[in-house]
C-alpha cells in the first residue's frame, strides 16, 4: 500500500456500527480496515449477517474488494463506484431484512443505474428496523433530503413494497425497493417539531389466527384512544404463499406531527407474548418516542445526521431529541469519513439543535 493510499485508510476495532462505517466509506470512496471484530468470542470473527452485508454491498456497487482474514476477526474493504442496477439478494435468518436494507437506502439515489432491490428473509426481526416501519417512516424521512423532482407525486420511483411477509425463524418474505436517482441532495431545515395530529398503525399476522391482529389493534387502541382521536390501525393478514414459512404477528405504529415530524414504534411477536402484549408494548413505546421530543425520533438519527453530511455545501439543520448512542458514535465517524462536523446545542432538557455545512456529494444523475 503506497503512503497516500495509508493516508486516506479508515481504520475502525469491533463489531459495533459495522454496517454504517462500511456505508460511510462507500460514500468517501475511501478504503476502511475493521479489526478486533469479536477476538475475545467463543465464536470469534464476522457472523453470517455481516459477511451477508459485505456481498450486498459488493452487488450494489462496481470494482470493490473485500478481504476477510483467516480467522475473520479483521475486514478489509477497498469500495468501488455504486452502480446499482436490479439486484436480488438472501439474506440470511439471523437477522431481518432491515438489518440490509436500513443503510442501502442511503446509498441507493447515487448509484449510476436505478436501484431495484430485491430482499428476501425475514421482514420483522428482533433489533432490526422492520418493513412497516422502513416503507412508512425510513423512505420519507430520505424523501426530506431528495430533491423535489425526484420525490414529487406523479413521477417519483422511490418506493417499498411487501411483497410477502415472513416471521421468524425461517422467514420466506419478500421486499422490493426502488430508488429515484439524483444529482445532489438539498440542505435540510427541520427545526420545527409540531404537534402530534394523526398516528397510524398496521397489524400484521401471519400463519395464525386473522384475529390476532383485531387483539393487537383493541389493546393498542385502549392506550391511544385518550390521547388522539386522529387514529387509524389496520390489520394486514397475509395468507397461502405470502405468508412465509413460520407463524408471527407484529405491530408498527407512526404518529405525524403538523409539520410532518414523525416518531415511530414496532413490536415481533416473541415466543409465549399474546397480541394483548405486543398492541400495548408498541403503544407505550411511541409514547415515549414522542415524549423524547424532535423532529426525527431515535431510531432515524443516524439515517438524518449522515443524509445533512452528504447535502450541499450549505447549512443544515435539524431538532432532535436526546442523542442516542448511535446517533453520537455516528458523529464521530461522519468526522473521520468525511470530515464534518456538527454543531450541537442544547435547546431544552429534551433536544438538541444539530447544525452542519455539507460535503456536497453528488451522484452519476446530470442535471439538465
Amino acid at each position: 500500500m503506497s503512503s497516500a493510499e495509508a493516508s486516506r485508510l479508515l481504520r475502525f476495532r469491533g463489531h459495533a456500527y459495522f454496517r454504517q462505517r462500511l456505508i460511510l466509506a462507500t460514500l468517501a470512496g475511501r478504503p476502511v480496515r475493521i479489526d478486533q471484530i469479536r477476538p475475545d468470542d467463543e465464536e470469534p470473527g464476522l457472523r453470517d449477517f455481516e459477511v451477508s452485508f459485505l456481498r450486498l454491498l459488493e452487488k450494489i456497487t462496481n470494482g470493490s474488494a473485500v478481504e476477510i482474514s483467516y480467522t475473520g476477526t479483521s475486514v478489509y474493504f477497498q469500495p468501488g463506484i455504486v452502480y446499482g442496477g436490479s439486484i436480488v439478494h438472501e439474506c440470511p435468518t439471523s437477522r431481518g431484512v432491515g438489518y440490509f436494507l436500513e443503510y442501502m437506502v442511503i446509498i441507493a439515489p447515487f448509484a449510476k443505474q436505478e436501484v431495484a432491490l430485491t430482499l428476501r428473509g425475514i421482514t420483522n426481526g428482533h433489533g432490526d428496523l422492520g418493513a412497516d416501519t422502513i416503507r412508512t417512516v425510513t423512505i420519507p424521512h430520505l424523501a426530506l433530503c431528495l430533491p423535489l423532482d425526484s420525490v414529487s407525486m406523479l413521477a417519483s420511483s422511490l418506493e417499498m413494497r411487501i411483497v410477502r411477509r415472513g416471521a421468524a425463524p425461517l422467514g420466506g418474505g419478500e421486499i422490493f425497493f426502488r430508488a429515484p436517482l439524483i444529482a445532489a441532495l438539498r440542505p435540510l431545515n427541520f427545526v420545527e417539531p409540531g404537534r402530534i395530529r394523526k398516528i397510524r398503525g398496521i397489524a400484521s399476522a401471519v400463519r395464525v389466527s386473522p384475529q390476532m391482529s383485531n387483539r393487537m389493534i383493541d389493546a393498542a387502541r385502549s392506550v391511544l384512544n385518550r390521547y388522539i382521536p386522529d387514529l387509524y390501525l389496520f390489520s394486514d393478514v397475509y395468507r397461502g404463499d405470502e405468508s412465509g414459512k413460520s407463524p408471527g404477528f407484529a405491530m408498527s405504529l407512526v404518529a405525524t406531527s403538523t409539520t410532518g415530524a414523525m416518531h415511530a414504534s414496532e413490536t415481533t411477536s416473541l415466543p409465549g407474548q399474546t397480541p394483548e402484549d405486543v398492541g400495548l408494548l408498541t403503544a407505550r413505546s411511541l409514547l415515549a418516542s414522542i415524549e423524547s421530543g424532535g423532529c426525527v425520533d431515535a431510531m432515524h438519527q443516524p439515517l438524518i445526521l449522515i443524509l445533512m453530511a452528504l447535502g450541499p455545501e450549505d447549512v443544515a439543520r435539524c431538532r432532535l431529541g436526546a442523542l442516542t448512542p448511535q446517533a453520537i458514535q455516528c458523529l464521530r465517524d461522519i468526522r473521520e469519513a468525511l470530515g464534518v462536523t456538527f454543531k450541537i446545542r442544547a435547546l431544552d432538557d429534551r433536544s438538541v439543535m444539530v447544525t452542519c455545512v455539507g460535503v456536497g456529494f453528488r451522484g452519476f444523475r446530470q442535471v439538465h
